[in-house]
């Protein structure tokens, strides 16, 4: 089994208030009326929005050809201007950029990257092959372009102004399964692109993380068919601690008779980590909560509470920041 490449991590600049952020769509297409609901959120919050006018280019069901999304993101990372860089959203195609990316043109320029579902393989990808710190969290045709769509407070804790150690569980909805407590780096997003992963030249490394796990639409089954496949590879026995998100329409029926939670524990109940649920991260109802994948963490679960510490700074005043990996 794999374990964590040990490189040392990057936390990207924080955000100040009219910075620009740049944005991307790395999988599938977006709708302009989206688009520009969501950069009227970012101008509210004090930033510039920018985008290249091909981000609207259709092909298929992706936002224009594969070349052109791993130009757009090559591109963003390289502009000097750009602090930032969000997703506009999701759906599927981020696999396609993955033999395209060139990080030579992304590894001199350390960035706040952001988003979630089929981006989180790119967030994974980036944080193994160049160490730097990304973050699962809204995007801009989803989160920003509803209202109540982003976490305020995670999102300047995390982004904006880190003041010391910060708990990211309170007011996330997460809950308690299995007690315990653990430290390690942060690492996960979307299960069934992690899942995806396996078997790959870009497959996710475990070892030592405190795994978060998401996914929405999903049936039960389904969600205990990807566990036994992480299970069955190997990839969760030196994991930890767990802590699953919103899971939201994880559901088989209406009167199914069982819990999705009652599902997590007959495959992980035996891995002895801590395990909570709930944290509204990625596919959510409201609030999308950022997490910084690649950032060391302390969690613990009690009887009736959640702790997700952030013991060091994801992002860094100035300029990035390069750290020795923790083992």
């Amino acid at each position: 089994m794999s374990s964590v490449p040990q490189k040392p991590r990057i936390t990207p600049a924080a955000l100040r208030p009219g910075d620009t952020v740049g944005i991307v769509a790395p999988a599938s297409n977006i709708k302009r009326d989206l688009l520009e609901a969501g950069c009227d959120t970012l101008r509210r919050m004090g930033y510039r929005p920018f985008y290249f006018d091909s981000i609207l280019d259709r092909d298929l069901y992706f936002a224009g050809s594969a070349e052109r999304r791993a130009r757009e993101l090559e591109q963003m990372f390289a502009r000097e201007e750009v602090r930032a860089i969000l997703c506009a959203r999701g759906g599927y195609g981020a696999n396609y950029l993955l033999p395209l990316l060139d990080l030579q043109k992304i590894h001199p320029h350390p960035k706040i990257f952001v988003g979630y579902s089929d981006v989180t393989t790119l967030l994974t990808y980036l944080t193994d092959a160049t160490g730097l710190v990304t973050f699962h969290g809204p995007m801009i045709t989803k989160d920003f372009a509803r209202p109540d769509g982003i976490d305020a407070v995670s999102w300047n804790a995390v982004l904006t102004n880190w003041e010391g150690p910060v708990n990211l569980a309170p007011g996330s909805g997460a809950t308690p399964l299995v007690e315990g407590v653990a430290e390690g780096i942060l690492y996960g997003g979307c299960l069934s692109m992690l899942v995806a992963s396996l078997g790959t030249p870009y497959e996710i490394h475990t070892s030592g993380t405190i795994l978060f796990l998401e996914d929405v639409a999903t049936k039960p089954y389904q969600i205990d068919r990807m566990l036994m496949h992480l299970k069955l590879a190997g990839k969760l026995e030196q994991v930890r601690g767990v802590i699953f998100g919103e899971m939201l329409d994880c559901v088989q029926t209406e009167n199914q008779g069982y819990s999705l939670q009652e599902v997590i524990l007959r495959v992980l109940g035996s891995f002895n980590v801590p395990i909570a649920y709930g944290l509204r991260s990625g596919h959510v109802s409201q609030r999308n909560v950022t997490l910084p994948i690649g950032a060391q963490v302390a969690f613990e679960v009690e009887d009736s509470r959640v702790s997700l510490e952030l013991v060091e700074a994801p992002t860094t005043a100035g300029s990035s920041r390069v750290r020795q990996a923790t083992p």
